[in-house]
């Protein structure tokens, strides 16, 4: 089984080495030729030794003295070879370091448009950590052979020419080395085929653990608010410690093999100096020959290294190319027509017999349906396969301003997501002015709607730059959006006002300033179509109302749906859609689903009959507390 697996690993990994160099073929030649130059180079370093030895150091031995132009002719050859081992060197990292990390950003583009061109719907099925691991960790991983590769083929060289150098200086020394080869080349295999699954399940573990870790920090109000802290601190020590173990098998290994490796061909030089001191006494070598022959020994295990260099990288490398490879590989990409929308004003929303189900159990968030930590109100927490909305028909004419309200888990955001294009229906469709959303052409659908959500998302950026998003909006145009948002005031009392840096996900400010902006972000676009999923569920009522009231006031070429809860923003509306359990069950205007429907009235009166109550209760202690506290004696009256 064990060397099945090393055996596809390895058929595998020259495969993705063969990819990457036909990617970058001229840098990979480069690098090659250094590396043989390298190689080659070195094993002059042993002739020039040899020779030197042989006709500068004997000879001034046994003369006791020698020339200036053997000394200057010794020292010019071995500077020379130096000289030249040096610039293959150079060239060898150099050309290799370029060809990995322009592999290594290439394919890092080609993951991040593939998450930018696949639909919202897969990533609902993969959580965040892992798609971060794909672009970040499997990327270096899945290349990380390219760095040793060009060495190992120019040693490749080397070791040809080591092996012609031993067989012309001495045919017994050669076979020596040939013994010894053999058996470093055998150990190697041991070694290999024992660290292949050890390094194979570390890369798997360095994903897991960078999920964790993403997760944790994703979710960190929520590990803070539940008092999770120990349990994350846990959930990430496992993974962790999963990891340190596999590593530390891995330095197992590396830390038998690598000493071995390292004393053969020691024990190759100590034979080689026995067996050629008796040939230097028999006149059958001279000591230059010996010296040129144990040095060549010194180098012997260095190509076999090298070699073990790449080898030891496939593992990791195979892992990572087939997690980079599952992405790149993924289906299920929007696809776009060539229709454009004409006109102006607010458009005509039509949707005809929607459907949509969730495929599995993994949310947007990257959580899984069903995870105790999930809020209870998501209603995008669904289990796997579960339809959210059926056969959901909705008409809304130019300008209207819409109300959908429902409880939770009734399908308000998925219907939302569905108005935009975040998702396509199982069925049915959705029209704006008459075109189908699916024949539009890319880019069309943002540049007519804008969805503002629940959760605002703020850019680690300026105030400026998070309501324009980089579209050369003037400061008046800003400062308009905020003053309809409502947010105009609270942004003019930063230090730096449309200047100031909001920091990650905006956390200089709160929930309600964080809608504020995000709603701005979406007004200053003027779109046609204003989708507002329960938008401004976290500014007071007054300030809400503020902001409705300056939205019907603003002059927006809007169509406006509002996913509301509020009685006071439901009544603004000029219709309210009922929706329940994924079906639209009634529309009308707000005073009439009061009196024809007790599903809707329950549900918007609930607030109030909740605050009537409340009141009662603090009416009745306050009658109690006057009761227990009244005089009744004559003598307490006194």
């Amino acid at each position: 089984m064990a060397t099945r697996v090393t055996s596809d690993i390895l058929r595998r990994g020259l495969r993705q080495l063969r990819d990457a160099i036909r990617e970058q073929p001229r840098i990979f030649s480069l690098a090659v030729v250094a590396s043989a130059v390298y190689g080659t180079m070195t094993v002059g370093s042993a002739w020039v030794l040899g020779r030197v030895t042989e006709e500068v150091v004997l000879p001034a031995l046994r003369d006791g003295r020698t020339t200036t132009a053997a000394l200057v002719a010794a020292a010019a050859a071995i500077v020379a070879v130096a000289v030249l081992k040096s610039v293959g060197v150079i060239g060898r990292r150099y050309w290799a370091g370029v060809m990995q990390y322009r592999l290594q950003a290439s394919y890092r583009r080609r993951v991040t448009r593939q998450y930018l061109r696949l639909p919202l719907a897969w990533h609902h099925r993969h959580p965040t950590g892992q798609l971060l691991s794909n672009a970040n960790a499997d990327v270096e991983a899945m290349w990380g052979p390219i760095a040793p590769l060009p060495m190992a083929m120019g040693v490749v060289v080397m070791l040809v020419v080591a092996g012609m150098a031993m067989i012309f200086t001495d045919i017994w020394m050669a076979l020596v080395g040939f013994t010894v080869f053999p058996a470093i080349a055998l150990i190697n295999f041991v070694y290999q085929r024992r660290l292949s699954p050890r390094a194979t399940r570390a890369q798997r573990l360095r994903a897991e653990v960078s999920e964790v870790a993403h997760e944790s920090f994703d979710g960190a109000m929520v590990v803070k608010t539940l008092g999770r802290e120990a349990a994350e601190t846990e959930r990430f020590a496992e993974s962790a410690g999963r990891l340190r173990d596999a590593n530390v098998s891995v330095g197992r290994v590396r830390g038998l093999f690598d000493p071995v490796l390292e004393a053969l061909p020691n024990l190759g030089v100590l034979l080689v100096l026995l067996i050629g001191s008796t040939r230097i006494e028999a006149g059958s070598m001279n000591p230059g020959e010996l010296v040129q022959t144990a040095y060549l020994f010194t180098l012997l295990a260095f190509p076999i290294r090298a070699l073990g260099w790449v080898l030891g990288e496939l593992p990791r490398s195979v892992v990572g190319g087939d997690r980079v490879h599952a992405v790149l590989r993924a289906s299920g990409s929007t696809a776009y027509g060539d229709a454009a929308l004409g006109g102006v004003g607010g458009v005509h929303l039509t949707a005809r017999d929607l459907r949509f189900s969730y495929e599995d159990a993994y949310t947007e968030g990257g959580h899984r349906a069903g995870d105790s930590d999930l809020a209870d109100d998501d209603e995008r927490a669904v289990l796997p396969g579960t339809t959210v909305l059926h056969g959901v028909d909705l008409d809304v004419p130019p300008g209207r301003v819409v109300a959908v309200v429902g409880p939770t888990g009734s399908g308000k955001s998925t219907l939302m997501d569905l108005l935009v294009r975040l998702v396509d229906p199982d069925s049915g469709s959705v029209t704006l002015d008459g075109v189908d959303l699916r024949a539009m052409g890319r880019g069309e659908v943002p540049a007519i709607a804008a969805l503002v959500h629940q959760q605002a998302f703020i850019f680690d950026d300026s105030v400026r730059e998070n309501v324009a998003l980089g579209r050369g909006l003037s400061d008046a145009q800003v400062w308009e959006a905020l003053e309809v948002a409502q947010a105009d005031e609270f942004v003019r009392a930063l230090p730096g006002g449309l200047d100031t840096q909001l920091g990650e996900r905006g956390t200089s400010l709160s929930g309600g300033q964080r809608q504020r902006i995000a709603l701005a972000r979406a007004i200053a676009r003027r779109p046609r179509l204003l989708i507002l999923d329960d938008a401004t569920s976290a500014v007071d009522p007054q300030v809400e109302a503020r902001i409705l009231g300056k939205l019907m006031d603003a002059g927006l070429p809007s169509t406006v749906l509002v996913v509301a809860y509020r009685m006071a923003t439901i009544a603004m509306a000029d219709e309210v859609v009922y929706l329940d359990r994924g079906r639209i069950q009634d529309r009308g205007t707000h005073r009439r689903l009061l009196e024809r429907s007790d599903g809707y009235r329950k549900l918007v009166t609930a607030y109030e009959r909740a605050q009537s109550e409340r009141e009662a209760l603090e009416d009745l202690e306050d009658a109690d507390g006057a009761t227990d506290t009244a005089p009744d004696d004559e003598e307490a009256v006194a």
